[in-house]
C-alpha cells in the first residue's frame, strides 16, 4: 500500500552518481597533498628546529581550508557535503603542520607563527558571525563564496612560481611529478564536481586549478624529456 510506512524515497539520478564519485575522488586526491609534508616536518621533529623552512605556507592553507569548509556546511550551501568533509581534513592536517612548527622554532618565529595561527581563527570567526548575523541564506552563500573563490584562486596561483623557475633553470627538480599530478587530479575532480553541482563557487576556481595543473605536467614532461630530470625529490623548503 503506497505510502503506509510514510517514508519518502528520493530518487537518485544518474548525475547525483556522478557528482558524488567525482567529489570522493576529489577527496582521495585532495588527501595525497595533505600528507605531502610529512617529510618535512619528520625533518623538523629530528632536528627539533625548523631550520630555514617558513610557516606561512600552512597558515594561509589553514584559512583556506576554514573558508571553503563552512561554504560547504549545510546553513551555508546545502547538498555539497564533500566540500565540507574534505577542508575539515584539509584543516586537522594544516593545525596540526603548525602546531608541531611552533612547538619546534625559535622564540621569535615561535611567537609570530602563534600570533598567525590566533589572527587565522580570529578572522575566522568574524567570517561566521558576519555571514551568520548580516546575510539570509542565498545572500550568506554569495559573500562565503566569494571569499573561497578568492581564497583558492590564489592559492591555485601560487604554483606560478615554480613554473616560474622551471622556465628559467630548465629543470624539473623544483615541480615534483606526483605532487603536480595530485593536484591536477582533484582540481579536474571537483571541477566535474562543481560542474554537476551547478556552483559556479566551486567549478571556477577548480577549472583555473585545472588549467594551471595542465600547464605544470606540460612543462614537466617537456623539460624532463629534453633536459632530462635533475631530481624526483620534492623540494623541502
Amino acid at each position: 500500500m503506497p505510502g503506509a510506512m510514510g517514508v519518502v524515497q528520493r530518487s537518485y539520478s544518474p548525475i547525483d552518481v556522478c557528482s558524488d564519485a567525482a567529489g570522493i575522488a576529489g577527496n582521495l586526491f585532495a588527501f595525497v597533498l595533505f600528507v605531502s609534508p610529512i617529510p618535512t616536518f619528520r625533518r623538523i621533529i629530528r632536528s627539533q628546529s625548523t631550520e630555514q623552512f617558513s610557516g606561512l605556507p600552512y597558515v594561509y592553507a589553514l584559512l583556506n581550508c576554514l573558508i571553503c569548509l563552512w561554504y560547504g556546511t549545510p546553513i551555508v550551501s546545502p547538498g555539497i557535503i564533500l566540500v565540507a568533509t574534505v577542508n575539515s581534513v584539509g584543516a586537522i592536517f594544516q593545525f596540526m603542520y603548525i602546531t608541531i612548527f611552533i612547538i619546534n622554532a625559535e622564540k621569535a618565529k615561535k611567537v609570530k607563527m602563534l600570533g598567525l595561527l590566533l589572527a587565522v581563527f580570529a578572522l575566522f570567526g568574524i567570517i561566521v558571525i558576519a555571514s551568520m548575523r548580516l546575510f539570509d541564506h542565498p545572500s550568506r552563500k554569495l559573500f562565503v563564496g566569494y571569499l573561497s573563490v578568492a581564497s583558492l584562486i590564489s592559492m591555485f596561483a601560487s604554483p606560478l612560481l615554480i613554473i616560474n623557475l622551471v622556465i628559467k633553470t630548465k629543470s624539473v627538480e623544483f615541480m615534483p611529478f606526483y605532487l603536480s599530478l595530485s593536484t591536477f587530479l582533484m582540481s579536474i575532480s571537483f571541477f566535474a564536481y562543481g560542474m554537476f553541482k551547478e556552483d559556479p563557487f566551486i567549478y571556477v576556481p577548480n577549472g583555473v586549478g585545472t588549467i594551471l595543473g595542465i600547464v605544470q605536467l606540460s612543462l614537466y614532461f617537456y623539460y624532463s624529456t629534453v633536459f632530462g630530470e635533475d631530481s624526483r625529490e620534492p623540494l623541502l623548503e
